[in-house]
């Protein structure tokens, strides 16, 4: 009679989560940096009237309506499909003298004339609900959030 040997039956391995990206800025010139992420993307940010490249304060804004734009594209694509167009203009003058933001206004634009004005309410009531709730540009600028500085120098 043969020997039968059991061969072990190894359980797939969990999927392991992404590693986190890495962000971080260059300098490339007088008042001129490269953002850049560890997937690879860059920005060019520098001083207002440089061409090319978007200051500071219009990186928060373009943040924070790319934010509100992503939190409400599931609800959005399932009711006016997957090639919607949309639009949300950001702006916000900055009070010079504190040097922030105090108030910036969004507008989403969006064709909703496929909908009879009830579809059309409804649908708006839930993206307003998604950008509340998953908007995590929003919802830090709303609530504050606490900003830590160090120094790494070389000696």
């Amino acid at each position: 009679m043969a020997e039968q040997t059991a061969t072990p039956v190894t359980a797939p391995a969990a999927p392991s989560a992404p590693e986190p990206t890495t962000l971080w800025v260059e300098r490339t010139g007088t008042r001129a940096y490269t953002g850049r992420s560890s997937r690879g993307a860059e920005v060019l940010i520098g001083s207002q009237g440089v061409p090319g490249v978007f200051t500071p304060g219009e990186l928060l804004k373009i943040a924070l309506a790319a934010c509100s734009g992503l939190s409400a594209d599931f609800p959005l694509s399932r009711k006016l499909g997957d090639n919607f167009d949309a639009t949300i203009r950001v702006s916000g003058d900055a009070d010079r003298e504190n040097e922030v933001y105090p108030q910036l206004d969004e507008v989403f634009e969006l064709d909703l004339s496929d909908l009879d004005e009830e579809a059309r309410e409804r649908l708006l009531v839930t993206v307003q609900r998604a950008i509340d709730k998953v908007c995590t540009v929003g919802r830090t600028l709303k609530a504050g959030s606490k900003v830590t500085l160090s120094f790494d120098i070389e000696a």
